[in-house]
Order: C-alpha cells, then structure tokens, then sequence
C-alpha cells in the first residue's frame, strides 16, 4: 500500500470548477487562436488546450466551450485555422479572447486560406487542419483534427498564458 503523502498544514480542496481553475493557472500555456469560416463571416477564438495528438496521421485537438460565440460555426466547419502566436501577439490574443470583440476588423490582418480558413498574418506558425471528430466532455466538445497543410516559419518567440495573464518567455 502506498504512503499517504504528507500535506503538512494543506487541507485538499474536492474537486470544482474553481479548484481546475486554480490548478491550472499554475499551468504555462502556449497561446493559439483557432479560425473558420461561419456563416456570417469568419469566426475566432483563444485557446490554451492545443494539444498535438498523433504523428502518423499528424493530428491535433483543442477544446471549446459549447457556449463560445465560436462553436455554432465550430460545431459546422470542415476545416478550422491553428495559429501559434508569438509574444509580440499579446494583444491579438487578447482580442480573440474578448467577448463581442470585432476579432477580424483591424488591427487584426488575416486572409482567406485554404479551405476557405482565416488565415492571420505574422503568426509563428499557422495550420489548416480537417476535423475528424467533436467529442463532449462536459460543457465543452474537444475537437480532433486532421492536419491539411500549415505555415511553421515565423519568426520570433511564443505567446504563453499563466497565472491569468499573457507573458513571453524569461531569459
């Protein structure tokens, strides 16, 4: 039987969503923002829950809330944007985070890409990928994809979250 851990003065907390939240705040994050086309006009957003999935096929997965402002188009869309952004993005991220934000207007600089994707300009590295599943997972759905084609050479340093708050790597 395995030791009990010594918690010392620490009382655990049960499990909700503020003890997620903390936890993971505690969490560096690379930054991204995933694009696609609606039907109303192109749709974006911020996500920390990039992963990369497979190699062989590459695929990826982010999650999105089933209450964005982004899924409906999400939910529909073929083919989605993943845009890696560096630390000189702070406030396109920002933006893309923003509720009732005019994500594409300017400053924002995008143009259509393959599959009809927003594809934004000065990124580190951009992807268009073809979803392959939408999976529920409480009041999200983690989106699979299928990487199409992408862009990795931008330049410069990546975009983090932690502790709420957007920053650039430390020397």
């Amino acid at each position: 039987m395995p030791a009990t851990p010594d918690l010392g003065t620490r009382t655990p907390q049960l499990a909700s969503p503020d003890l997620l939240r903390s936890v993971f705040r505690r969490h560096a994050a690379g930054v991204a923002v995933i694009t696609a086309s609606g039907g109303a006009g192109p749709v974006g957003f911020t996500a920390t829950s990039l992963s990369s999935v497979s190699a062989q096929p590459p695929m990826l997965s982010f999650g999105i809330s089933t209450g964005a402002s982004s899924w409906p188009a999400i939910s529909g869309a073929d083919h989605v944007g993943v845009h890696i952004l560096g630390e000189h993005q702070e406030q396109l991220a920002a933006t893309f985070a923003r509720s009732g934000a005019d994500r594409f207007g300017a400053p924002t600089a995008w143009r259509e890409g393959p599959e009809g994707v927003p594809v934004l300009d000065d990124v580190l590295a951009w992807l268009v990928c073809r979803v392959v599943a939408r999976v529920p997972a409480g009041d999200h759905r983690i989106v699979v994809a299928e990487v199409v084609l992408g862009d990795p050479a931008g330049s410069g340093r990546p975009l983090l979250y932690h502790q709420g708050r957007f920053n650039g790597l430390r020397d």
